[in-house]
């Protein structure tokens, strides 16, 4: 079995890493030969290659970019390819028109909880043999307000490796002094791309009320990406870089997660079941996140505080969380086995699969 997913995607976030660690997860357990077609100086394709998944480059100008489309086909017929699976917008129109007319299955992707334009005109994704979202919230919008058979789309979320994110194999100290941090500090963390649906501004806002009351607090945020200028002029304009530390891209979240006492997201919107939280609660950090998304797919009744989009709000239960000792141990103790149990990479993998044979 062949399988070409398709990226447009330049940076690298989660939807990247999902396509890289799902690609790896399928290949290692059922042997099917895994493709990726992207742009030429995207990160997926530093990924691929050191992963050694074979790459194609294309330029994936537009919706209809012609170049891409024959391209797509050319690749699908010397490579023999079964299934094209897409994941952004432009890379699902090319790459679904170019597996309709080469005569495939397609598989689109859709990882954001944003909403899709319901317009008949926007028809790429009544195309498709298979739908594959990454939270019940998105699969659910899809199939009420864009029309889709609910009997070809399903729900499957990015899988973690429950090995790596094990807390017991990592020491505390270790991870601290990896990322020289003091071992006598409480450290909140926030871990992700620096976009701005992330809203770091707001876990910037947070960090500066509640210093006051708790000026042991330490105020992680691991990550790179194009709102990073703006949080590094608040941080400057306020005078918060003693309590505040921008850590840049985090190769190993783990030991991030390790040397953090708590996890907080602080997402406006457009999250499907997000990766660090996933891996947060795997880690067994107390978390408290926004409830947008699929994000309630992890909760389970206590699994961490859930709160709506309001600083206010998520400024509470922080300074609630810092203060009860007893409610912190709650949490961090409450999540792992769920997690484990349902949102694995071989879980992932497993759904995956069972979508390829039945559409073939």
């Amino acid at each position: 079995m062949k399988v070409l997913h398709t990226e447009w995607s330049d940076g690298w976030g989660g939807q990247e890493i999902r396509i890289i660690n799902e690609a790896i997860a399928i290949r290692e357990k059922y042997e099917v030969e895994i493709f990726i077609a992207c742009r030429e100086n995207s990160k997926i394709l530093q990924k691929a290659n050191e992963a050694n998944i074979k790459t194609f480059i294309l330029p994936f100008r537009s919706n209809f970019d012609i170049k891409t489309i024959f391209g797509l086909i050319k690749i699908i017929k010397k490579n023999k390819i079964d299934i094209i699976n897409t994941h952004s917008g432009k890379d699902t129109w090319v790459g679904g028109i170019a597996a309709k007319l080469a005569g495939i299955k397609f598989i689109r992707t859709r990882h954001l909880s944003n909403k899709i334009n319901p317009s008949r005109l926007n028809f790429i994704n009544s195309l498709a043999d298979f739908i594959i979202t990454t939270g019940e919230s998105v699969k659910e919008a899809m199939i009420k307000e864009n029309r889709i058979d609910k009997d070809k789309i399903i729900s499957i979320p990015t899988g973690i490796n429950d090995n790596i994110f094990n807390p017991e194999i990592y020491d505390k100290d270790e991870c601290l002094k990896t990322l020289n941090l003091e071992n006598d500090k409480i450290y909140v963390g926030n871990l992700a791309v620096l976009r701005a649906f992330k809203r770091h501004d707001v876990f910037l806002k947070i960090a500066l009320k509640i210093h006051k009351d708790f000026p042991n607090i330490i105020f992680l945020i691991a990550g790179d990406g194009p709102k990073k200028q703006d949080l590094i002029a608040f941080i400057k304009q306020n005078n918060m870089s003693d309590y505040v530390k921008l850590l840049g891209h985090c190769k190993n979240p783990e030991i991030f997660l390790k040397a953090i006492h708590i996890f907080m997201l602080t997402s406006d919107s457009k999250e499907g079941v997000p990766q660090s939280l996933m891996q947060a609660l795997l880690m067994k950090n107390a978390c408290i996140s926004t409830n947008i998304g699929s994000i309630p797919d992890l909760y389970n009744g206590s699994n961490f505080i859930m709160t709506d989009f309001d600083e206010e709000k998520l400024y509470s239960e922080l300074k609630g969380l810092l203060s009860d000792k007893e409610k912190v141990n709650f949490y961090q103790n409450n999540a792992r086995e769920f997690v484990k149990n349902n949102f694995t990479k071989d879980i992932m993998a497993n759904k995956i699969y069972e979508i390829y044979k039945r559409i073939l």
